[in-house]
C-alpha cells in the first residue's frame, strides 16, 4: 500500500511501515494545494497537527482507506466527510499523555513563583529579589476540567505534590473518589469555587466550544491559577482577559488558542500570560510514541487485523 506522510514525525514511522512492505512517501510542509493534487494515489494518510485534512481534500481521495493522527485530537481531520467516504479514521490515544500532563504541571509552578517574570528580569539585568514572593502549591486544591488520560496523569502528579484534586466530567456528573484519590464532583460549580488552580482537559468538540467563559469565570475562586493545555476554544479568550483584569484570575498559562498561529495577540501579551506556541506533544519521547503507534496499526489495519483506536 502506499501511504503519504505529511507531516514530520519520528523516523521510526516511516520505518515500520517500510519493513512491512509499504511505499512510504514523506512531504513535510505540503501545501493544501499540493495535497490535494496527489492524494488520490495513496491508500493511507498520516498527519500531526499541521496537516489540516479537510472535505475537498477528502472528496479527492479515491483510493484513500485510512486517516492516521500520530496524536490524540482529530480537530484537524474533517471525521464527517471521511465517515461519508467510508474511510477509517484513527488517532493515538496515550502516546503523549505523560507529555502534557508535565507541561500542564510546569505552568502551574511558573505560575505559581512568577518564574516567566523573574527569569525575563534578571536577564534584563535587573536584580529584584524582593519583588517577586511566590506561593507553593502544597495544599492547594486543583481542578481539572475533564476526566481523561491527560487529566488523571496531571491529577496524580498533583496528589504526589500533596495537592487536593477535585475533577468535573460533563460526562460523569458524580460525587466519587477515584482509586488514586481524585475527587469527582457533581458540578462544575463546586470545582471552580474551590480551586486554586484550574487546569482544562477537555476534548473539543461543538459542545465544548466556549466551555470555559464569564459565567464559569465568575463562580471561580478570586485569585485563581488558570492552565489550558487541551485545545483552543474550549475556553473565551476575551472573557479570559476580562477575568485577568478584574483579577478574578491571578495568572494563566496557555499552550493552545482559538486560532493557531494566534492573529490577536492581546491576550497573549497580558503581563499575567505566560503562553507556549502549542508544544504540549512536543518531547522526543512522545514523538517517538505516537510514531510508532501510529505505524503500528496502519500495519495491523492494512493486513487485515481491524483499526485500533478508530474514532469514526
Amino acid at each position: 500500500m502506499k501511504v503519504l506522510i505529511s507531516d514530520k514525525t519520528s523516523p521510526v514511522c516511516a520505518e515500520i511501515l517500510r519493513q512491512a512492505g509499504h511505499d512510504v512517501g514523506e512531504r513535510s510542509g505540503i501545501s493544501p494545494e499540493e495535497l490535494k493534487e496527489i492524494i488520490r494515489y495513496y491508500d493511507g494518510l498520516i498527519v500531526r497537527s499541521a496537516t489540516k485534512v479537510t472535505a475537498d481534500i477528502i472528496a479527492v481521495a479515491d483510493r484513500l482507506k485510512v486517516i492516521g493522527r500520530a496524536g490524540s485530537g482529530v480537530d484537524n481531520i474533517d471525521v464527517a466527510a471521511a465517515s461519508e467516504r467510508n474511510i477509517v479514521v484513527m488517532n493515538t490515544p496515550g502516546g503523549n499523555t505523560n507529555a502534557v500532563a508535565e507541561l500542564a504541571l510546569g505552568h502551574m509552578l511558573m505560575l505559581s513563583r512568577d518564574l516567566y517574570t523573574a527569569v525575563d528580569s534578571l536577564k534584563n539585568e535587573r536584580w529584584e529579589k524582593k519583588k517577586f514572593h511566590g506561593r507553593e502549591i502544597i495544599g492547594k486544591t486543583v481542578g481539572l476540567l475533564g476526566y481523561g488520560r491527560v487529566s488523571r496523569t496531571l491529577g496524580k502528579k498533583c496528589l504526589a505534590l500533596d495537592m487536593r484534586v477535585l475533577c468535573y466530567d460533563p460526562k460523569i456528573r458524580k460525587n466519587l473518589v477515584d482509586a488514586d484519590g481524585i475527587e469527582l464532583t457533581a458540578s462544575p460549580e463546586a470545582l471552580f469555587a474551590h480551586s486554586d488552580y484550574l487546569s482544562v482537559h477537555l476534548t473539543k468538540k461543538p459542545e465544548t466550544l466556549n466551555f470555559v467563559a464569564r459565567p464559569q469565570f465568575e463562580q471561580m475562586k478570586k485569585g485563581v491559577f488558570f492552565i489550558n493545555c487541551s485545545r483552543g476554544g474550549i475556553v473565551n479568550e476575551k472573557d479570559l482577559l476580562w477575568a485577568l483584569e478584574e483579577g478574578i484570575v491571578a495568572g494563566a498559562a496557555l499552550d493552545v488558542y482559538e486560532t493557531e498561529p494566534p492573529t490577536d495577540f492581546e491576550l497573549i501579551h497580558h503581563p499575567k500570560v505566560v503562553c507556549t506556541p502549542h508544544i504540549g506533544a512536543a518531547t522526543h519521547e512522545a514523538q517517538e510514541n505516537v510514531a510508532r503507534a501510529i505505524a503500528e496499526q496502519f500495519v495491523d489495519f492494512f493486513a487485515g487485523k481491524g483499526a485500533r483506536n478508530r474514532v469514526n
